[in-house]
């Protein structure tokens, strides 16, 4: 069994959207759809699963731990074939602060082996740019990754 160690992700964006708009995009599977994936289930409750498909090979799972309207959303995450990070056995939070025309986004994914971070840390920098760009009205289109199998 592999250690869980102290070792987090942190990304940090400004979005120019309010919190509000924001906030569906990881609750509405329609909307989150849009920058990650490309099939989505979502049970935005406490203790709700999620099933992120993200190329037919990859699928994310895990369940909503925490939600704060309009604030936080903190969800366990893994996936379904992995034996390094099986579902629900890491944690990601998305804080949203506003600020001035906007929000600033900050994602911390928490409980990673050492191994996986290089491969979370390029998922997450691949993901934080499109759900800017979807949120600010651009259209991040179909998410490359959708179509290529990553591991």
């Amino acid at each position: 069994m592999n250690q869980i160690n102290s070792e987090i992700i942190t990304k940090e964006i400004f979005i120019e959207a309010r919190p509000e708009t924001l906030f569906s995009f990881f609750t509405d599977a329609d909307k989150m759809v849009r920058w990650m994936g490309r099939q989505i289930l979502l049970e935005p409750k406490i203790g709700g699963k999620y099933r992120i498909d993200v190329n037919g090979s990859d699928i994310a799972m895990g369940e909503y731990v925490e939600i704060v309207p309009f604030e936080k959303i903190v969800m366990t995450w893994g996936w379904e074939k992995s034996k390094l990070v099986p579902p629900g056995s890491s944690k990601v939070e998305f804080q949203l602060t506003p600020m001035e025309n906007g929000t600033q986004l900050v994602l911390t994914h928490y409980d990673l082996p050492a191994e996986e971070i290089p491969s979370h840390n390029q998922g997450w920098s691949h993901y934080m740019p499109r759900i800017k760009d979807f949120a600010e009205g651009k259209d991040p289109g179909v998410d490359p990754w959708s179509v290529v199998a990553m591991h």
